[in-house]
């Protein structure tokens, strides 16, 4: 509980010390605004960055998907955003370089983080831009606006795929991103929407989300099945590779129809290596090959409003993916969850009372 100058937050003091501890809160400076924090969603890349790679200086306290209620602005700022409900987009772009200058933030070359660069949102409090608010509809809850960060980096991941109305598109990989993105397919009327799985847990958590054409590749006769399902169809008019392996990759260019579209959304386990026949692929169906990186965040195109848009239409239903919830004092279980990966989850939540 935060007493006067002083609040509660999960602190990394070097590659493994996580520690929950008694810091000194934040003051909004000229351009912020005071965040008390309602959510916070572990990302699967917090789990290397607090076990194994460390953040780019220590302590930080990490945390990038998250939402909360404004409870302060410096003096002669506008005191109506107090009380307003806001997701925060975590890129801290530095305005100034070829790429900030088009609105194209997530390709920045100076930019700040919340939760690896800086300070972020696994605390009672932020400080956060201004610039960086996105409040919330009517209905969104604060849970449902935390994920708002991986709904906008699954919007921007499908806009690159090209797949809309009638299309048939395959997924390799069931993790939240991937299964964010294939509820943006259905609202988008994508015809045939399949998915790649690695194990029967996986399988039944994405058919239960309403995606029964979901496959575990482990299994023969399901990857047999999986691989009926496209050629059927002539192939997927697209794909896209959410798990940051090689075989996703390979299992992309297979199934992807002439002159399809291939997304790379995982970030890479390892190294990424491709066998002759699959090259091969990329030639003779001269499929399209595109990045994804992050999420649009400009005047001219946001995906983050139009995530908040589509949950307070009920058009998305993030919540759906939270699987567990924790506290901030609960942290070593949550962290150790997703570390060990002794048991399904979707997506980890910290809540602030």
């Amino acid at each position: 509980m935060a007493m006067g100058n002083l609040m509660r937050a999960l602190n990394l003091y070097g590659v493994g010390d996580l520690r929950y501890d008694e810091v000194k809160k934040p003051r909004p400076q000229t351009g912020e605004v005071l965040l008390k924090v309602r959510a916070c969603g572990i990302c699967g890349s917090d789990i290397p960055r607090v076990f194994t790679k460390g953040t780019y200086h220590f302590p930080t306290i990490p945390g990038h998907e998250f939402a909360g209620e404004i409870v302060a602005v410096p003096e002669g700022e506008d005191a109506g955003l107090i009380g307003k409900r806001a997701a925060v987009f975590p890129l801290l772009p530095c305005g100034q370089c070829a790429a900030c200058v088009t609105g194209h933030y997530a390709q920045c070359a100076h930019y700040s983080y919340y939760g690896s660069r800086q300070d972020g949102a696994m605390a009672e409090y932020l400080a956060v831009r201004r610039e960086n608010l996105c409040f919330l509809p009517e209905g969104v809850s604060y849970e449902a606006a935390a994920m708002c960060e991986p709904t906008a980096v699954a919007r921007h991941a499908f806009l690159q795929s090209g797949a809309g109305l009638g299309n048939v598109l395959a997924i390799y990989g069931v993790g939240a991103i991937a299964m964010l993105l294939a509820q943006w397919a259905k609202a988008a009327g994508v015809r045939k929407i399949v998915l790649a799985a690695r194990s029967r847990e996986k399988v039944n958590w994405a058919k239960g989300m309403g995606f029964p054409l979901t496959f575990d590749l482990k299994n023969p006769e399901e990857r047999e099945a999986w691989e009926k399902a496209l050629s059927d169809e002539g192939g997927a008019d697209a794909c896209i590779e959410g798990t940051g392996a090689s075989d996703g990759l390979a299992g992309c260019l297979q199934v992807a129809k002439t002159f399809g579209t291939v997304v790379t959304m995982g970030n890479p386990q390892g190294e990424m290596r491709l066998s002759q026949d699959d090259y091969w692929k990329i030639l003779r169906k001269e499929l399209v090959i595109r990045g994804t990186w992050n999420s649009l965040f400009s005047a001219a195109e946001n995906d983050w409003r139009q995530s908040l848009s589509a949950m307070g239409q009920g058009m998305l239903q993030p919540e759906k993916l939270i699987t567990h919830r924790f506290s901030l004092s609960e942290y070593r279980e949550a962290f150790k969850l997703m570390r060990d990966k002794k048991e399904l989850y979707g997506k980890v939540m910290l809540v602030m009372e």
